[in-house]
């Protein structure tokens, strides 16, 4: 039996938690870290601790998924390394480079696994998307749009989702962008099988008092040549455009792809379009049934099993800790490409140490 603790009690703690108490080889034993935590605890009963540090220094603990805000992530990782628990940290990885390398360096000497929160790799409607592109079904992929756009306020008034959003507008967060951006990020290049070259953006903060980035439109180049537009967005008013909340459209020299990883993935070939999958219902924005709902939890379940599976030394496509680094270094990449006005070349480990782990 594998025993988690979550450090968190927010959204995404609960979200763990619950994906935890799902598998049969997973016993989550505690959680600890927000005002949530004496409330989660209660629900699944198990522990709670005082903080997150004297949780990870659980002897009854062998793994820890880290959900707290983005600047606690380093902090936490480092200290789970030195006393030898895996890790499973929600993105982004951290908030730098430095921390991120920082982390991977502590897990590789410790020889511990640190895995990335993509979950998206999870859900059947992204691998339909990654099973054409691979498959040369569309030929060679030129060109993508993507947009990921949302209102925060409605989160926000909606009781169920509960506690509260300080971590938002703290600047050690530093922007929505390495918020929402990972992901996107992370798709494109499991997807394509490629790196992030270079970038330019421009960013802004509209609709609230915030000192952090809300909104970002960004070109991106990859190393394949491929070439993407970008439009990220908290801010979008509602009742905001359908289905535009995580959509992508993809263009191959023989094809198209319409993906909406929440809904329908389609392809267009020889002037018509085919319906390629359909996604179950995810209840992503609906506090009611977020953590009952199969079409969602599902992706998270299944990472879970995931991060076990490499422990243990099966194959496995959950995010690497390389893999983390990488969507960080695009998101800060676009950052300073909208501070500076210049296009900005993305450090990538992966130029350095090879491809990524598949």
């Amino acid at each position: 039996m594998f025993r988690v603790g979550i450090t968190g009690s927010g959204f995404m703690g609960r979200t763990h938690l619950e994906a935890a108490r799902r598998l049969a080889d997973v016993e989550p034993v505690a959680v600890a870290g927000g005002s949530r935590a004496a409330g989660l605890a209660a629900d699944y009963g198990i522990d709670v601790e005082a903080d997150p540090q004297s949780l990870i220094a659980r002897p009854d603990i062998d793994g820890v998924v880290i959900a707290t805000p983005h600047h606690c992530h380093v902090d936490e990782a480092l200290q789970a390394a030195s006393l030898g628990k895996h890790v499973l940290v929600e993105k982004p990885m951290a908030t730098s480079l430095a921390d991120c390398d920082r982390m991977i360096a502590a897990f590789d000497e410790a020889g511990l696994h640190l895995a990335v929160g993509y979950h998206q790799r999870f859900r059947d409607s992204n691998r339909t998307v990654r099973s054409l592109v691979q498959s040369g079904a569309i030929g060679q992929v030129r060109a993508l749009q993507m947009s990921a756009l949302f209102d925060i306020e409605a989160l926000r008034d909606d009781e169920g989702f509960g506690g509260g959003w300080d971590w938002w507008k703290d600047p050690r967060s530093l922007a929505h962008l390495l918020n929402s951006g990972p992901h996107n990020v992370d798709l494109c290049r499991w997807w394509l099988a490629t790196e992030v070259r270079h970038v330019a953006a421009c960013k802004g903060t509209f609709r609230e008092q915030n000192p952090n980035e809300n909104t970002t439109m960004a070109l991106i180049v990859f190393e394949s040549g491929a070439m993407a537009s970008y439009w990220s967005s908290s801010v979008c008013p509602s009742p905001g455009f359908p289905d535009e909340d995580f959509r992508f459209r993809i263009m191959g020299d023989e094809g198209l792809i319409d993906a909406n990883p929440f809904g329908e993935i389609k392809i267009g070939r020889a002037g018509e379009w085919e319906l390629a999958y359909e996604q179950p219902k995810v209840a992503f924005d609906d506090s009611q049934a977020a953590f009952t709902s199969d079409g969602r939890m599902q992706a998270y379940s299944d990472q879970m099993q995931g991060w076990l599976d490499r422990i243990e030394g099966r194959e496995s496509v959950t995010g690497s800790a390389l893999d983390g680094r990488a969507g960080v270094a695009a998101v800060l990449a676009m950052l300073e490409a909208a501070s500076s006005n210049q296009v900005v070349i993305v450090d990538s480990a992966e130029r350095k140490t090879g491809p990524h782990e598949q």
